[in-house]
């Protein structure tokens, strides 16, 4: 199973703690800037919050959107982000990412990470696609339960959107 997970409006703490409710033991964060606004989602501050709850985290800049497709997706032109995205997913360093992408998803249970909540509107749907082809390994998408990480593991992940 490839998992995936957006972090839109989400604390670190229901964030983490659905990832724990999900069984995931590692993060693979597909943006191209692991950098955030959102308080502990950047880069380093988010390996060390995951490496404490015991899950592995890495990041595969090349699996991430480019400039142009962000800009495309923020305009609602989503037509053109996937084209942008198809696009940047057949250059030899996309497809080379991905191979190395499959290896770690199929060593254990691993989430794909990026910042919209819908995947639908997210090119991690697209990445976890192309990995599900490589590896025969269906996609699951998380949504993060508010309020999990005060609740624990009395939440149910399935429940989310």
């Amino acid at each position: 199973m490839i998992f995936t997970i957006g972090y839109e409006k989400a604390t670190l703490e229901d964030f983490i703690e659905t990832l724990k409710m999900g069984g995931i033991k590692g993060l693979m964060d597909v943006r191209e800037l692991p950098a955030s606004r959102r308080k502990g989602f950047s880069k380093n501050a988010l390996r060390e919050a995951l490496a404490n709850a015991g899950i592995q985290y890495s990041h595969v800049k090349q699996l991430g959107d480019p400039k142009a497709g962000r800009i495309a997706a923020r305009s609602g032109d989503m037509k053109l982000f996937r084209q942008i995205f198809e696009a940047h997913m057949s250059l030899p360093e996309s497809v080379s990412a991905l191979d190395r992408a499959a290896k770690e998803v199929t060593a254990s249970p691993t989430a794909l990470m990026c910042y919209e909540r819908n995947p639908r509107d997210c090119h991690r749907s697209i990445v976890a696609d192309r990995l599900s082809e490589l590896c025969s390994l269906s996609v699951r998408h998380l949504g993060v339960i508010k309020d999990a990480g005060r609740q624990g593991r009395s939440a149910d992940v399935r429940k989310a959107a």
